[in-house]
């Protein structure tokens, strides 16, 4: 029997293939409890990487079969999250005791009245942690079910498809890249705080300024 740890890209992948990418990219997008742990970004790159590897590199991954199953997940789960959100409402959020969610419950928020809900949530899709609550937040707010779909649908499928032909790409580019998935994903993983580091460094210097 197979052990498999669910945050864990690699043995996500040697497990279940592309249905694992679905699983795992439904529960990130869309499952507030436990989308926080989950692979997004870490799993979606190695995946295509994995597509284009070597034949005797396993599991050897079906291109269109990972495009399918991570933009199917990816929507599916941001619009599950964006009904529990409506229908759980604040409580959902509140019952959640960890700090990181509260705080990204708070820049989800900001960003949706910032930037508006179209580009809220198609960048949002694109930095961790905020959109596991990104979706829940936008129906707690009451975001027309029409304009979320749209949008969080265009966002699913741009950071979902961008990601894994990316992978796909260096995949093909470069022999054996598929054994060093390690470092790559750790890459990935840099790349993916990035947004992070910027939100916070521009919520410092708005602090600074109104203190003056």
């Amino acid at each position: 029997m197979i052990a498999v740890n669910p945050m864990d890209s690699a043995s996500v992948l040697a497990a279940f293939g592309a249905l694992g990418v679905l699983a795992v990219i439904f529960a990130e997008s869309g499952l507030l409890v436990v989308g926080f742990f989950l692979p997004g970004d870490t799993l979606l790159f190695p995946a295509g990487v994995l597509c284009a590897g070597s034949a005797h590199q396993a599991p050897r991954l079906s291109l269109w079969q990972v495009l399918v199953c991570a933009a199917v997940g990816a929507v599916a789960g941001g619009q599950v999250g964006y009904l529990l959100g409506r229908h759980g409402g604040r409580p959902l959020l509140a019952r959640t005791s960890r700090r990181r969610a509260k705080d990204a419950a708070a820049r989800a928020e900001n960003l949706l009245a910032r930037y508006g809900y179209g580009k809220a949530l198609v960048i949002g899709r694109f930095v961790p942690v905020l959109r596991t609550v990104l979706h829940p937040v936008a129906g707690v707010l009451g975001v027309p079910v029409r304009t979320f779909t749209l949008w969080q649908a265009v966002g699913g499928v741009l950071w979902s498809q961008t990601l894994v032909l990316a992978g796909y790409t260096l995949g093909a580019s470069v022999p054996h890249v598929d054994d060093y998935l390690l470092p790559l994903v750790a890459v990935v993983v840099v790349l993916s705080l990035l947004p992070l580091l910027v939100e916070a460094r521009r919520a410092r210097r708005e602090r600074r300024r109104s203190a003056h």
